[in-house]
C-alpha cells in the first residue's frame, strides 16, 4: 500500500537533505584556511580616496565621491578599520542629471534622474597586478516640487546623490566579494 512506504521515503528524504546540508558555505561566513574568510579579505582593501579631477572640491560630485568611499570603506570592514593592505581600489566617478518629466505650462522640470557611473579597478598589492576592472551604475530619480519649494528640489536632488552612491558603494562590494571567493 502506499501509505505505508511514505515514512520510508520521507526518512530517505530528510536522510539524503542532512547529507548534503554541509555542502553549503555562507558567502559572508567566517571559514578557516590560510587566506582567512572574506570578511577579513574585505576588509584588508585600501580604498584610495577617489579623485574629483572633473569636479572641484565642494561640489557636489566631490561629496558624493566621498560618500562613495565612506560607505565602501564601512561595507568592507564593518566599522572595525582595516587589516594589512593587501589590494588597492581606485574608483572614478562621473555623474550626470536628466529632466524626465517637464510642466508644460512653466517649462520646469518636475522630476529628474540623477545618474552615476563609476568605473573601479582593484590592484594586488604583492604584485602591482590589476585583478579586478569593472564599472557599474546607478539611475535614482527625485521630484522637484516647484518653484515655492527651491530648496525641497535641492534636498531631492541630494537625497537621490546619496541613495546612488549607496548602490554604487553595494554593487562593488558585492563584486570584490565575488572575486575573494570564486576568484573571477
Amino acid at each position: 500500500m502506499w501509505w505505508s512506504s511514505r515514512p520510508f521515503h520521507l526518512l530517505l528524504v530528510l536522510g539524503l537533505a542532512g547529507l548534503t546540508g554541509g555542502c553549503f558555505t555562507p558567502l559572508y561566513g567566517s571559514a578557516p584556511g590560510p587566506g582567512g574568510g572574506l570578511q577579513e579579505r574585505l576588509a584588508s582593501v585600501d580604498v584610495a580616496p577617489i579623485p574629483n579631477s572633473n569636479a572641484p572640491n565642494g561640489s557636489s560630485l566631490a561629496r558624493v565621491g566621498v560618500n562613495v568611499r565612506n560607505d565602501l570603506m564601512f561595507g568592507l570592514t564593518g566599522g572595525a578599520g582595516t587589516f594589512s593592505p593587501t589590494h588597492r581600489l581606485d574608483i572614478k566617478l562621473s555623474a550626470s542629471t536628466v529632466e524626465i518629466v517637464v510642466d508644460v505650462n512653466t517649462n520646469r522640470p518636475d522630476v529628474e534622474n540623477y545618474a552615476l557611473n563609476a568605473s573601479y579597478t582593484l590592484i594586488d598589492l604583492a604584485t602591482g597586478k590589476i585583478v579586478v576592472t569593472a564599472t557599474t551604475f546607478s539611475r535614482v530619480s527625485y521630484n522637484i516640487p516647484g518653484q515655492e519649494q527651491r530648496f525641497a528640489g535641492q534636498r531631492g536632488q541630494r537625497d537621490a546623490e546619496d541613495r546612488a552612491a549607496q548602490v554604487i558603494a553595494d554593487n562593488i562590494r558585492s563584486r570584490l566579494a565575488s572575486y575573494f571567493v570564486a576568484g573571477t
